[in-house]
């Protein structure tokens, strides 16, 4: 086994078409896993293996590999850009102790950059940057500099400079040893030399060694005493500052590179080795109370020693059957021996586990803390759930997914596909947690809901081609919602009478607007036992549990605040069942009284146009009701930034081609909830109550 101070796990993400494929490609082929280098455009990339992600030239799951690089053992996983698949990228985060940022050395921080960037951030992820396609028309390594600082407000530790640029792109500048590594033209990237740094940069070299050392030492007070007296760290100490500052996210080591080309990735490999953290430096993953979620103060210390725990980040089915990836914190995983689940109470004995390489893989018989698995044919596991010893119950803080934004209803186009289709779906939903498949009782259609167009499409592909079900797709819906806009104070009886003991409740209660984003709250102000205290939580369930459907179109209500200040009850027929229907009743009788109105997602929006084309652009998001936020000239074109309601973007993408000549681009997320103007209020109102009469 890899000593674990020698262990990296790292992730590669960037925005979409940045070059994390290939950069992985390349990573590959330097460490000697692969001998042939696959190209994303041909369609052969190693790490993108599923046909549509051959066919599209983009990476819809994330895929792992281990590969070693000067006697470190590297675990690492690809990730998509494309913003319908962030699900892929937070989860890998989640179980990484650090990553490679790529940047496009023309297209800058893009807004997927961003997103990730975040995640990054708030998963505490140490990273290392590469600004990529150095040789790319437009390429500009210090404009992306600048834009790491400005939009990502993050500090750059630049470590190498670019010698030419774009079609010169030849080599790079080590900032602290100061020695220029120039390629040839082969194409291979071991084919490179150390020489003396050209002229023309042996200034600009000097500086930036000057400015690395200067914001390295700030991690030393003793070496920075030192320095500032005129005293210059060695190499090693240099080095070390650089190690704690990127581990405590104080700065980020930026390099530059064209992976396509094979220039420059040696010294990101050396950079993960010589200042990303192993497993055993990173703060240990948090243990919680498995029923509130809740931080119990225990954590998982990464060591050979403790008892199991273990992650299962990630579902996949593949040609040999399940496999669910699991990432080890504490202890040893054994072939045959039984762990237990602790979100399920159930044990589980391990079978085969493997060791990935893309969709290759290799058979393990133990694994220890730090690593980074799969283990095939695990029945009740799914994505977040904690795995440990049986022993020592525990549960290591879970993974929160966001709510999909958009469904479309399906149905198979024949008889036999029904079966066919419910046995995929579940597969695919243990796989995505952001995809999730619902029934609609009165209409028995099956719905889909996602992240996105790209995402659903791409799970009906995934249906047609993998599992031969055909279907037969509706129209995209939005997932609109309800929320009040006024407060009411009012009173509920529910009495009913009949042979044996009747039912009786009472409740006076206010219903009011909520914070937005704050979902149902509940509080009793209730004096004098008019309601007695057992009887609340069946109060509040009743309230809750009408919050599914709203009384004006049938969505669900939001951010909707309940006070119940008094109240009456009786001594034989006053039950909890009573209450809970007494506060239902209360519900559908005061929600159309509190100026109930409907809500819409608004998405944000990130266009990127050529220069000749903004108006045109900005013209068109204004129609789709827009608002234009931001506008950022860059040195191909111009980001427009807006804020624009999901309903008005269906079919956006072939709209934003036809306009820009085929040249725009952009992505989306889910950013709020905002009220619909009137006439969408009234279509979407109308709709939803001609069909419920038509059943």
């Amino acid at each position: 086994m890899t000593d674990l101070a020698h262990y990296r796990n790292i992730g590669i993400f960037a925005h979409v078409d940045a070059g994390k494929t290939t950069s992985t490609e390349r990573i590959l082929k330097l460490t000697g896993k692969i001998h042939k280098t696959g190209e994303v455009h041909d369609g052969a990339a190693t790490t993108d293996f599923m046909d549509q992600e051959a066919e599209r030239g983009i990476t819809i799951q994330s895929a792992a590999t281990t590969c070693f690089w000067k006697d470190h053992r590297l675990n690492i996983i690809d990730t998509p850009g494309h913003v319908d698949f962030t699900v892929e990228v937070y989860r890998s985060l989640k179980v990484l102790d650090g990553g490679v940022g790529v940047f496009c050395g023309s297209g800058g921080v893009e807004p997927q950059s961003e997103t990730n960037w975040r995640y990054a951030n708030e998963s505490e992820v140490a990273r290392v940057i590469f600004v990529n396609k150095l040789d790319r028309m437009g390429a500009d390594f210090y404009r992306v500099v600048e834009q790491v600082k400005k939009v990502l407000g993050a500090t750059p530790l630049v470590m190498t400079l670019p010698i030419g640029i774009e079609d010169d792109f030849k080599g790079v500048v080590d900032v602290l040893s100061q020695k220029a590594f120039i390629w040839d033209d082969t194409g291979l990237p071991e084919n490179y030399e150390v020489v003396d740094i050209p002229e023309d940069l042996v200034e600009k070299a000097a500086e930036y060694r000057e400015q690395l050392i200067e914001t390295a030492v700030e991690q030393d007070d003793d070496l920075m005493m030192a320095y500032m007296e005129g005293e210059e760290p060695s190499e090693e100490q240099i080095k070390e500052c650089i190690r704690k500052g990127t581990r405590d996210l104080a700065f980020f080591p930026t390099y530059c590179g064209s992976a396509f080309k094979n220039k420059g990735i040696q010294l990101v490999l050396d950079a993960v080795v010589d200042y990303l953290p192993s497993p055993t430096e990173v703060d240990a993953q948090p243990l919680t109370d498995k029923d509130t979620g809740e931080p119990t103060g225990e954590v998982a210390t990464v060591s050979a020693d403790e008892p199991l725990r273990a992650l299962a980040f990630k579902i996949m089915d593949d040609r040999f059957g399940a496999l669910t990836f699991i990432r080890i914190y504490s202890g040893v995983m054994e072939k045959g021996m039984t762990v237990l689940n602790s979100y399920t109470g159930k044990t589980e004995r391990i079978g085969r586990m493997v060791e990935m390489h893309a969709d290759e893989r290799s058979e393990l018989d133990r694994a220890q803390a730090g690593d980074i698995i799969a283990v095939v044919g695990m029945k009740n596991v799914q994505t977040g759930h904690t795995l440990c010893d049986p022993n020592h119950e525990c549960t290591l803080e879970p993974m929160i997914f966001p709510e999909p934004v958009i469904s479309i209803a399906v149905k198979p186009k024949d008889k036999g596909g029904t079966e066919k289709m419910g046995v995929a779906i579940g597969k695919m939903v243990a796989e995505d947690p952001s995809f999730i498949v619902e029934t609609d009782e009165d209409s028995g259609e099956t719905i889909l809901k996602g992240m996105g167009e790209l995402h659903l499409d791409i799970k009906v592909d995934i249906l047609k081609r993998t599992y031969g079900v055909e279907l037969e797709v509706g129209q995209p819906q939005v997932a609109y919602r309800e929320t009040i806009t006024q407060m009411v104070e009012d009173s509920y009886t529910h009495k009913k009478q009949s042979g044996g003991s009747g039912q009786f409740g009472k409740i006076d209660y206010r219903i009011k607007p909520g914070e937005v984003g704050s979902g149902f709250k509940f509080e009793s102000t209730v004096v004098g036992g008019n309601v007695p205290k057992e009887f609340f939580p069946a109060i509040e369930k009743g309230f809750k549990g009408m919050m599914d459907q709203g009384t004006l179109a049938g969505f669900p209500v939001l951010d909707v605040e309940v006070e119940l200040f008094d109240g009456g009850f009786h001594a034989v027929d006053s039950s909890a069942v009573a209450f809970e229907i007494a506060a239902k009743g209360a519900f559908r009788q005061s929600i159309p009284k509190a100026g109930p109105q409907l809500i819409e997602p608004i998405m944000k929006v990130d266009v990127f146009t050529p220069d000749d084309h903004v108006g045109d652009v900005i013209g068109d998001l204004n129609r789709r009701r827009g608002m234009i936020k931001d506008q950022e000239p860059g040195a191909t074109g111009v980001r427009i930034k807006a804020d624009v309601p999901l309903s008005e973007m269906f079919g956006y993408i072939g709209h934003l081609r036809t306009i820009t000549s085929g040249r725009g681009q952009f992505s989306m997320e889910f950013s709020h909830y905002l009220p619909c103007p009137a006439q969408v209020s009234e279509t979407v109102i109308a709709e939803a109550k001609a069909k419920r009469e038509a059943k």
